[in-house]
C-alpha cells in the first residue's frame, strides 16, 4: 500500500479497495481517495508553534503540560473555575479542530474577532464532528478548557520567551444551554488573545482542509500532518529525525519508544495518504524527510 495514490490513479478506487487487507489499509485507501477526488483546495491555517509541539492526546491529571519540539518548548496550564478547581488542559481531536477553525477564520478575516454562530458548527460537521448528543458534550468540554487555559512558548535561543502568559481567546467559547435535547447556537463572536493572534499572523502554517477532513478525528495524525506541511516544502536536503526526537514531540502518553514507534508509523502512513506529495521514509534510526512539494498547491 506504499504507493496508494498511484494505485488509485492507475487502476481506480475499486481495485485499490480490493488490495486493502486490513482495516488500517482500508483507511489509507479512503483517505487518499478523498484527497485525490477533491476538486477545489480549501486552505486552513494554524500557528507554527503547533507544528513543532502538540496538545495532549488524552486527558491529563497534571495542571501543566510541557512539550518539546524542534527548538521550541510549549507550556500549557489549566485554568480554574470559581471554586479553584482546575478546568483541565484541552486534549484530543476535538480541541485541535476547534483551534484550527478559530485560527483559520482569524487569518482569513485578518482580524482576531471571529464570528461563531452556525459557521463553527457547520465547519466542525464538515470535519466529521456532528455536533449533537455525546459529541456536543465533548466539544463543549474542550471549548471550556480552551477558553480557560494559559500558554507560553520558549525558543532554544537562550530560553527566549516567544509568548508570555498568553491564552487562546479572551472571553468564552462555551455553548449556550441545550434546548429540547438540541444544542443551541454558539455565541456570536469571540476574540483571539492578542498575543496569540499576533504570533499566528506572523507565523501561519497553511494546511489543507480537505486533508484534515480525510484524516478525521485522529489527534496524532492531525499533528503529524501539520508537522509535515510545515517542514517538508522548505527543506533543501534530506533531514533525519530520530525516534527519540519524534517521541519528545509526539509521544505524550507513551513511556516506551518501542510502543510509540509502532503507533507513530501507522499515524504517519495515514498523514501521508492525506499529503500525496510528501516524501518521507522510515528507517531503523527514525524517519527521513526529503524536500517535497507544499501540502497546499498554491504555495
Amino acid at each position: 500500500m506504499a504507493e496508494v495514490h498511484q494505485l488509485i490513479i492507475r487502476h481506480g478506487i475499486d481495485h485499490a479497495r480490493q488490495q486493502a487487507d486490513s482495516k488500517h489499509e482500508r483507511l489509507l485507501v479512503e483517505a487518499a481517495y478523498q484527497v485525490l477526488s477533491e476538486d477545489a483546495e480549501k486552505i486552513g491555517f494554524t500557528y507554527s508553534g503547533f507544528a513543532l509541539t502538540s496538545l495532549p492526546h488524552k486527558p491529563q491529571t497534571d495542571v501543566v503540560w510541557r512539550r518539546e519540539g524542534h527548538n521550541l518548548t510549549l507550556l500549557l496550564e489549566s485554568g480554574y473555575d470559581r471554586s479553584g478547581k482546575p478546568t483541565g488542559i484541552p486534549y484530543g481531536s476535538y480541541a485541535r479542530f476547534i483551534l484550527l477553525f478559530l485560527q483559520s477564520e482569524a487569518v482569513r478575516a485578518g482580524s482576531r474577532e471571529i464570528e461563531l454562530g452556525r459557521s463553527m458548527r457547520v465547519w466542525l460537521g464538515s470535519m466529521g464532528l456532528s455536533i449533537g448528543g455525546t459529541t456536543y458534550k465533548l466539544v463543549n468540554e474542550q471549548a471550556k478548557r480552551i477558553s480557560n487555559c494559559r500558554l507560553q512558548f520558549f525558543t532554544d535561543r537562550a530560553g527566549k520567551e516567544v509568548m508570555r502568559h498568553g491564552g487562546f481567546v479572551d472571553g468564552s467559547i462555551s455553548m449556550s444551554n441545550m434546548v429540547s435535547d438540541q444544542p443551541a447556537l454558539w455565541q456570536d463572536r469571540v476574540l483571539l488573545n492578542e498575543e496569540f493572534y499576533r504570533a499566528l499572523k506572523d507565523h501561519p502554517v497553511p494546511v489543507s482542509e480537505n486533508a484534515l477532513r480525510a484524516i478525521g478525528p485522529r489527534s496524532m495524525v492531525i499533528d503529524v500532518y501539520i508537522w509535515l506541511a510545515y517542514r517538508l516544502h522548505v527543506l533543501t536536503r534530506d533531514v533525519e529525525v530520530s525516534w527519540m526526537a519524534l517521541h519528545a514531540q509526539f509521544g505524550g502518553g507513551f513511556k516506551l519508544i518501542r510502543k510509540f514507534r509502532a503507533h507513530f508509523i501507522e499515524c504517519l502512513e495515514l498523514a501521508l495518504a492525506a499529503y500525496p506529495d510528501a516524501r518521507v521514509s522510515v528507517t531503523e534510526r527514525g524517519i527521513t524527510l526529503s524536500p517535497s512539494r507544499p501540502a497546499i498547491a498554491k504555495l
